[in-house]
C-alpha cells in the first residue's frame, strides 16, 4: 500500500508541482490512513488492499479523527488527502470504485490570521540585535530578510549563497509550484545581510552545505524548526503578547504594506500567491486597521 501512495506524492510532484511541505503532509495523512485500516476494530478483518477499501472505511476514519479532537482544518486536510489519492488510484486503473468520492470534507470557516504591531516588528528586530555573536548575527539577518520579503519560512531557508544580488539590492526566491519570483530588497536588509555574510556565516561551524544563506552551529543548513524554535525565543524576550509563528511575520508584511498603499496586486505578487483571492483577507485586517484610527480621533461618532 506504500508503495502506491509513493506513486501517488510522486505524482503530484512531478506533473501537479505540489510544494515539499504539502507532500509531506500529504504522507503523513496517508500512512495514518494505512495504520488506520491494518488495525483490528471491533473484529473486523484488516485491509491490505486499497481495492478492498469502502466509503465507511473513510467515514469511519473521518470520525475517529474527530473524536481525538484534530482541528477541523487538519481534518479537512486529511480527507483531501484521501479524496485526491483515491481519485488518483481510479484514474491509474488500480480500483475499480471511489470510494471518497461522495466524501464531505469538514467546512472550516477562515479566521484572521495574527500580525504584530509595526512596533513589535522593531521589538523583534531589536531583540536579534542585543548580543554580538555569529548566530545572534545570522538571526537579525533571517529577520531583516524575512521582513524585507514576506518569504514563506520555507523559503528562507532555501535561500542559497547565489540567490543573493545584494548589489543591486534583490533576492531571488523559489516558492510553491517551483514558481520563482525575484524581490526588491529594503536597504536595512542590505546593509544587515552584507555585514552577516563579511563579518558572522564563516564563523558558524565548519560549512557543510556551501551554497546555504543560513547556517546552523553544525554548518549545515537551518532547518524551519530550528527557525521556529529561534523566532518563538526572540518574541519571549521581547515580552511580545501576540502569538508569533514564522507566517505571522509574512501575515504582518502583507498588512503593513497594504496599510502604507501598496496595490493588492503587487503584494500578491510579493508573497507569491497564486490566487489573489488567497491575498484579499489582509484587506479585512486594513480595514479593521482603519476603522480604529478613525473611532480614536472621531470617540464621538461610536
Amino acid at each position: 500500500m506504500d508503495t502506491h501512495v509513493e506513486a501517488f506524492l510522486h505524482h503530484l510532484s512531478a506533473e501537479r508541482g505540489f510544494s515539499a511541505n504539502t507532500l509531506s503532509a500529504y504522507r503523513n495523512d496517508l500512512r495514518q490512513f494505512i495504520a488506520f485500516l491494518s488495525s483490528q476494530r471491533d473484529g473486523s478483518a484488516p485491509v491490505t488492499n486499497w481495492s478492498q477499501v469502502e466509503r465507511p472505511h473513510l467515514l469511519e476514519h473521518v470520525l475517529a479523527l474527530k473524536d481525538r479532537q484534530y482541528a477541523p482544518a487538519t481534518v479537512a486536510r486529511k480527507v483531501a488527502a484521501m479524496k485526491s489519492f483515491f481519485h488518483f488510484l481510479r484514474s491509474e486503473g488500480l480500483i475499480g470504485n471511489d470510494p471518497a468520492e461522495d466524501i464531505d470534507s469538514p467546512k472550516v470557516g477562515k479566521s484572521l490570521p495574527n500580525v504584530l504591531s509595526e512596533e513589535e516588528v522593531e521589538q523583534l528586530l531589536q531583540e536579534s540585535a542585543r548580543v554580538d555573536t555569529p548566530e545572534a548575527r545570522r538571526d537579525e539577518a533571517m529577520l531583516e530578510l524575512l521582513y524585507a520579503t514576506g518569504m514563506r519560512v520555507s523559503e528562507l531557508v532555501s535561500v542559497n549563497l547565489s540567490d543573493l544580488r545584494l548589489q543591486e539590492g534583490f533576492v531571488r526566491c523559489i516558492g510553491k509550484g517551483n514558481r520563482e519570483r525575484v524581490i526588491n530588497l529594503h536597504p536595512r536588509a542590505v546593509r544587515t545581510l552584507r555585514s552577516f555574510l563579511r563579518d558572522s556565516r564563516h564563523l558558524l561551524g565548519r560549512s557543510r552545505d556551501a551554497q546555504a544563506l543560513f547556517l546552523n552551529h553544525r554548518g549545515e543548513r537551518l532547518t524551519r524548526q530550528g527557525f521556529w524554535l529561534l523566532l518563538k525565543g526572540y518574541g519571549r524576550r521581547a515580552k511580545i503578547a501576540t502569538p508569533i509563528t514564522p507566517h505571522t511575520l509574512r501575515h504582518s508584511v502583507a498588512t503593513h504594506l497594504l496599510r502604507g498603499g501598496m496595490p493588492l496586486r503587487q503584494v500578491q505578487e510579493l508573497l507569491g500567491h497564486a490566487s489573489i483571492a488567497t491575498t484579499e483577507v489582509y484587506t479585512h485586517l486594513t480595514q479593521d486597521h482603519l476603522r480604529e484610527v478613525y473611532d480614536a480621533a472621531h470617540p464621538r461618532a461610536r
